[in-house]
């Protein structure tokens, strides 16, 4: 499992039935990882999550009414998803049966509601925890709905990733997500204290030196327990005199922040990346791209993106953001990181304090969707190709007037979309705003398209005398 706040950090086994509720813990022995060794034993020992534990609070009013619904618990790692359910189901006054969705199958599934029918003829309920159960697939998933709708058991899943996109409907209609949040510089601090004290006797720990250790956790609170446990064994090895920010930086290794590839804080921060570039705050961009190339994102990824970013949210208000942003990526090849990392922050930056447009984007969509509406209308005769003398026996390009002849290089009135949708009433895909070049083309489109009307008017005007020429003949007659 990806382990959780006070986690022992192993896998849990495919099914595994825990204590029933009412016997006494069984306290650790000294010998025991810290992290087991500072697993809260109830409810109130449980550090961060007062959003949902305070009284009043959705969890805490759920066990005052001594009804446990299913539920989701959904948060990063590290911030207590499996001891909150463990505790939850000894609050309850229930047996917990645990799983693992990384190696359990329908088998386990089956085993664990066959523990969950002797708890029950016992007269015992029974909490069914899954850990990281967006690993299940649906027909996993699927198995557990009879027994959660009969009661058989109340089901906790436990997710690092967006159940909305990775539990089934079905499921997540019958529990409530708890949205489980990173533990806040205090929260941590507090952890850290608690650690330093099961290690005693230390060296005394400096403000800078805690302040570090709260940075480097970065939320994670098996992180934090992980990183006190270097500390305290680097200052025995060294016989510190005390503990200071230049031992604990010895002591500990590089920082990995909190991402992952393919995951939602993935997702989030590149979203976070592109909004601050449309949303032209170059140093909110700045900032987004350094946190996802300080957790690993690839490079090339946010190339791509960039690029994309030109084409979607500056378009044609300033088309050389587009070879900014081709540039970038080609020189980010060549370079490789860490030189190739500045320029992709260049072209971040020149994106973000470009005029934006995405009426291109939108032109595009319109268009498309005209297309993918509309019947296949043919091409109007004078737009078609002629390359024989048949082809042009039979009108293919008759009439057609090249644009390079005309005055102004532009030919008014000339049909280019198919028959019903020319004229007044055509479409309208593209809209150019007035920021950036976009302005001058918006102005020179304005002014064919009153040329347009000039010449739709002239037309008019002479289909009009004709029709009266041949009215005044037909009375002669």
């Amino acid at each position: 499992m990806t382990g959780d706040l006070f986690g022992s950090g192993g896998d849990l086994p495919p099914v595994r039935a825990d204590r029933a509720a009412g016997s006494t813990p069984v306290e650790p022995s000294a010998t025991a990882p810290l992290a087991e060794r500072l697993r809260p034993r109830t409810i109130d020992e449980v550090i961060g999550q007062r959003h949902l534990l305070d009284p009043g609070m959705p969890i805490a009013s759920a066990l005052a009414s001594g009804h446990l619904p299913s539920m989701i618990l959904w948060g990063p790692p590290g911030v207590g998803k499996t001891t909150l359910a463990r505790l939850l189901a000894e609050a309850a006054g229930a047996r917990i049966v645990a799983l693992s969705a990384v190696l359990s199958g329908v088998k386990d599934i089956r085993e664990a509601i066959d523990l969950a029918r002797e708890a029950a003829r016992a007269g015992q309920r029974t909490v069914l925890f899954v850990d990281e159960v967006h690993r299940f697939n649906r027909a996993q998933q699927d198995a557990f709905l009879p027994h959660v709708e009969s009661g058989l058991v109340t089901f906790i899943g436990a997710t690092t990733e967006n159940p909305s996109f990775e539990v089934n409907a079905a499921l997540l209609s019958r529990a409530v997500v708890h949205v489980l949040r990173p533990l806040d510089e205090a929260a941590i601090a507090t952890l850290i204290d608690r650690a330093l004290a099961a290690l005693a006797p230390l060296p005394p720990l400096e403000d800078a030196a805690r302040a570090l250790l709260v940075d480097q956790a970065d939320g994670d609170g098996r992180r934090a327990i992980g990183l006190v446990e270097q500390v305290a064994a680097s200052a025995r090895a060294e016989r510190a005199a005390i503990l200071d920010a230049a031992q604990v930086q010895r002591a500990l290794a590089q920082r990995t922040r909190r991402f992952d590839k393919g995951g939602d804080a993935f997702y989030d921060q590149i979203s976070a990346l592109h909004k601050s570039v449309r949303g032209s705050a170059p140093d909110a961009a700045l900032y987004w791209l350094a946190r996802m190339l300080d957790g690993g994102a690839d490079p090339r990824y946010l190339a791509r993106r960039i690029v994309r970013m030109a084409i979607e949210d500056v378009g044609l208000a300033d088309p050389r953001a587009w070879q900014i942003a081709l540039d970038a990526a080609q020189t980010w090849e060549r370079l490789g990181s860490p030189e190739g990392d500045l320029a992709l922050a260049n072209a971040v930056l020149y994106l973000a304090a470009a005029p934006k447009s995405d009426a291109a984007y939108r032109a595009w969509g319109a268009a498309r969707e005209q297309v993918a509406s509309d019947p296949s209308r043919p091409v109007p005769m004078h737009l078609r190709n002629a390359p024989t003398q048949l082809m042009k026996s039979m009108g293919h390009g008759g009439g057609y007037r090249h644009a390079h002849d005309e005055a102004g290089g532009y030919a008014p009135g000339q049909q280019y979309l198919p028959d019903g949708l020319h004229g007044p009433d055509a479409p309208v895909f593209y809209r150019p705003v007035a920021r950036g070049l976009e302005a001058a083309i918006g102005e020179r489109l304005a002014a064919l398209r009153a040329l347009d009307q000039d010449a739709r008017a002239a037309g008019d005007a002479g289909a009009a005398g004709r029709t009266d020429e041949s009215a005044a003949g037909g009375r002669h007659d």
